[in-house]
């Protein structure tokens, strides 16, 4: 962007010479365009740098510097425009010590028409480039986080004969723009200073569950509404137990359909918190404007149609827990709003300034790659930190088989009391239900059972009352992928194996009560993209001899997937040839 003389000379009348648009607009401009800066989540050098080359398209100047003092652990920094790595010494040497001390020690502006006529600059004149003809003025104002002075932001220029009013706006357009800086400062900082405690409070969490073995004697956790004892579920609830005595913030994270919401509420109803409330949002359900005004409350007036004052769930959760669905939906600048709250647990109504401090457990749940988001600068490293104290893994329904015989159950149950009928699962049903993939999990498997027992015209569910074995099921539509819309090339989305039978008839392992699902004869894992039948030992074994025994090339050949040949290699006890 061009400096602002140029700006100026283009919004000057050709004939009178007075301004077309008012300065205070070009500088409302300048304001917005740097607060957008520094809602960015960037590095905090290339923030202040970025900030220094937007004033340089608002400002007649020559050079600008930010320099911040150190802070604890926190070192200086000198940042000017152009910054790059390691470049911090050479805008240091910029800086005229002598005025720099003057206004970190009155905290006041300092304007200079010319330094080479001031004493605070007899020996740094030279260095703002006042040589020869030159008459280079200065202007610097402090950058303070509340009274206390933490750095400067300082620009020269080569004085162009103006009057002294137009250095009076630019003091005070640079008084705004340093508040600013400060307020971003000071959340740096105290993101940085508390990142080191969050870590290690994470590694202790992380290392005492890592520890955590299982004992048999030890009385199982019943929660409501979770449902199932398979390894990977009694694995979680056993980490759930650990991480709800604490007051850490919990990131829980794992496919749509695990049950995020249901192990949130069982960590407050496991915690010291128990007793008050608990209180969820989805972020990703509400626009930005409306999403602010839920989370911190409005005043009355605050905008159109808030005719009461309102609290917001922060307000509702207190000395309780707050679940936040989604976190990974939201958008840059609402993180840094939500950063303050979660680092400081305060905050103020939309449209009030009275500040709320609230005593609130933080639990949130995404299905996003926050790791990748960070990278791609869709998600500021400090919210990342501070949300993923503990991150705690929601294992697949496709990892946890032996829970989907009861879960639906459970689900046909549900139905039965809701609708006035009788149904019943029969054993060929449960061999459908354990073939499935379920990408969508537990949500997906609630959905197949109810709309199986809406359409089931007898007394109980059998095989063929299923969407997938009529080539109907949406599923297997969708996770194929579009070019398999078409109705006639709907198959199910995985093989169905076929289990044992016992000597009456009836799928071995599958008593009347309490359900145990047999699942030593399907493998751990089934990709929701696989298709077909294992084919039987003979034409299994000619596959492999044409491929020369190369299982990828077999799989090809059979259309089958690489997982499914390894499955059916060990399913038909066949010994790889190494040619």
């Amino acid at each position: 962007m061009a400096h602002v003389d140029a700006i100026e000379s283009a919004n000057l009348d050709a004939r009178s010479g007075t301004p077309l648009m008012p300065l205070s607009e070009i500088a409302l401009t300048g304001i917005y365009e740097i607060s957008k800066i520094l809602n960015a989540p960037n590095r905090l050098q290339t923030t202040l740098a970025s900030v220094l080359n937007v004033l340089s398209s608002f400002l007649q100047m020559r050079h600008g510097v930010i320099s911040l003092l150190a802070d604890d652990d926190v070192p200086d920094i000198t940042v000017g425009v152009g910054w790059n790595e390691g470049a911090d010494e050479r805008y240091r040497a910029r800086l005229p010590q002598k005025a720099i001390g003057q206004i970190v020690a009155t905290a006041v502006p300092l304007v200079v028409e010319d330094v080479a006529k001031h004493s605070l600059f007899a020996t740094d004149a030279a260095a703002l480039g006042a040589v020869g003809s030159d008459r280079v003025s200065f202007i610097g104002v402090p950058i303070r986080i509340g009274v206390k002075v933490i750095g400067t932001l300082t620009i020269d220029r080569v004085w162009d004969g103006r009057s002294v009013f137009r250095l009076d706006s630019d003091v005070r357009f640079l008084t705004m723009i340093a508040n600013l800086i400060g307020q971003t400062v000071q959340l740096y900082r105290v993101v940085s200073r508390d990142r080191d405690r969050l870590m290690a409070e994470s590694h202790r969490l992380q290392k005492e569950l890592s520890e955590l073995k299982p004992v048999r004697e030890r009385k199982k956790v019943l929660i409501k509404g979770i449902i199932g004892d398979s390894p990977a579920l009694r694995s979680l609830l056993d980490k759930i137990i650990i991480v709800a005595k604490s007051n850490s913030t919990v990131l829980l994270r794992g496919e749509s359909g695990t049950g995020k919401e249901l192990i949130a509420k069982a960590i407050h109803e496991l915690s010291p918190r128990a007793k008050g409330p608990f209180v969820k949002i989805n972020c990703a359900a509400l626009p930005e404007s409306v999403l602010e005004s839920e989370l911190f409350g409005h005043e009355k007036g605050a905008f159109t149609g808030a005719i009461n004052s309102r609290k917001g769930r922060f307000e509702l959760a207190d000395k309780g827990t707050i679940f936040l669905d989604e976190i990974g939906e939201i958008s840059p600048a609402f993180q840094a709003k939500l950063l303050r709250v979660l680092q400081e647990q305060e905050f103020e109504r939309v449209g009030g300034n009275h500040t709320l401090k609230v005593d609130v457990r933080v639990v949130t749940a995404t299905n996003r790659n926050l790791e990748e988001a960070v990278a791609r600068n869709e998600f500021r490293a400090d919210l990342y930190y501070r949300i993923s104290v503990v991150p705690i893994l929601m294992p697949p329904l496709r990892d946890r088989r032996s829970d989907i015989a009861p879960l639906a159950a459970e689900f046909l149950k549900r139905f039965n009391e809701e609708n006035g009928r009788t149904l019943s699962l029969d054993a060929s049903a449960l061999e459908v239900l354990m073939g499935c993939g379920f990408p969508g999990n537990v949500r997906e498997l609630e959905n197949c059972v109810q709309r199986t027992a809406t359409l089931a015209q007898g007394g109980s569910i059998v095989m063929d009352d299923f969407a997938c074995r009529k080539n109907e099921c949406l599923s297997a539509m969708l996770w194929k992928g579009p070019s398999e819309f078409p109705p006639a090339r709907l198959r199910p989305a995985v093989p169905l194996p076929v289990l044992p039978r016992t000597a009456s008839g009836s799928a071995e392992g599958y008593g009347p009560s309490p359900i145990q699902p047999a699942v030593d004869s399907i493998p751990a894992t089934v990709e929701a993209t696989s298709y077909g039948q294992v084919p039987d030992r003979e034409r299994f074994i000619a596959a492999m001899e044409k491929s020369g025994w190369v299982q990828a090339k077999a799989a090809r050949i059979l259309g089958l997937t690489p997982r499914q040949i390894g499955y059916a290699l060990k399913k038909h006890g066949i010994e790889v040839k190494h040619l």
